[in-house]
């Protein structure tokens, strides 16, 4: 009985691993085929995330290209024109010039009050003894000299009051662009309440910005009434901002700190140069000095140059060579950051 059972377990047990055996031989293609289509699907699930991150690595660096180009082509654009823009404002016409002293004349006015100078000079010359020649150089000078003069000198001024208080109002626009406030309103702030010439400078460009210009193109136009490089530096960063993007706070900080830079540099370069120019103003001086002090102890060694015509000939090459003198050391002095 009990060889029966054993017969009987040995033979289910070698049937049941017959049927295993036969089993695996007919699905063992079909096993194998669904490994092959898996592990097929995980090859093309993993290149398809390698192409997919490819190519989100070539769109970064074709978009970087990009913002890196247009900021080129911004740059260089704004390059030509503002080399055009320089080479207009280094000898600007009087209308303009007249514009940029903050000077409210028309040309007609102007000329009219240039040739008043001119009269008043003559008639001085004359009154102080001038003979016919001297008084037709001094409506000469009068005329076309003086009132031009006068002209530039209200430019510089003008200038250097921008520039002494620019790099405040700089900081004004970034405090309260960091609070929130927009770009805009921040000019219109400065507009308002900042003292002058920069208060005139940014109400032009809110009415440039009230007749249809965007603000980046209202900025550009400051140089035109404002001959400074610090105003074109102002305009090209917001133009650059508003082309790139990028945070403006940060960028006119910058600015700001660059300003203030160059007007410490400034400073510097006077004081250095202070010891220069009290030696020019005594070299300049001396000549004037000396003929007065020959002329209160020799009056008659000094005044055959005031009254033969070899002196005044004498005077007239003097007074040139001083002048290129005084013009020589002048530039030797002054240095443009």
């Amino acid at each position: 009985m009990f060889g029966l059972d054993s017969s009987m377990l040995l033979f289910v047990v070698l049937a049941t691993l017959s049927v295993g055996f036969l089993a695996y031989a007919i699905f063992f293609s079909t096993i194998q085929s669904e490994k092959k289509v898996g592990r097929r699907l995980d090859t093309i699930k993993r290149a398809d995330t390698d192409r997919a991150t490819a190519k989100a690595s070539r769109d970064r660096v074709a978009e970087a290209a990009r913002r890196r180009k247009s900021v080129h082509d911004s740059l260089k654009d704004l390059e030509q024109r503002q080399t055009a823009r320089d080479n207009n404002m280094r000898k600007p016409p009087l209308k303009i010039q007249i514009r940029q002293a903050g000077m409210d004349v028309t040309m007609q006015r102007f000329y009219i009050y240039s040739a008043a100078c001119g009269v008043v000079v003559a008639l001085l010359a004359l009154l102080a003894g001038g003979g016919w020649l001297v008084a037709i150089g001094a409506l000469v000078a009068g005329a076309l000299g003086l009132p031009r003069w006068f002209v530039s000198f209200r430019r510089a001024r003008r200038v250097k009051a921008f520039l002494a208080e620019f790099p405040n109002a700089l900081d004004v626009v970034v405090r309260a662009v960091k609070s929130g406030l927009p770009l805009n309103d921040a000019v219109r702030l400065i507009a308002s309440e900042s003292p002058e010439p920069v208060r005139s400078e940014f109400r032009r460009v809110v009415e440039s910005q009230q007749l249809g210009l965007s603000l980046p193109d209202a900025v550009l136009r400051m140089p035109e009434t404002m001959p400074c490089p610090e105003a074109s530096f102002f305009g090209i960063v917001i133009q650059i901002q508003s082309q790139a993007g990028g945070n403006l706070s940060e960028a006119l900080g910058n600015l700001s700190k660059v300003l203030r830079d160059r007007k410490k540099m400034k400073a510097k370069i006077q004081a250095l140069s202070m010891e220069a120019k009290a030696s020019a103003v005594i070299i300049g001086a001396l000549p004037f000095i000396v003929a007065f002090l020959v002329y209160m102890s020799s009056p008659g060694y000094i005044m055959p140059l005031f009254v033969h015509p070899t002196g005044h000939l004498i005077l007239a090459f003097s007074a040139v060579w001083m002048s290129m003198g005084i013009f020589v050391m002048r530039k030797m002095m002054n240095f443009d950051i």
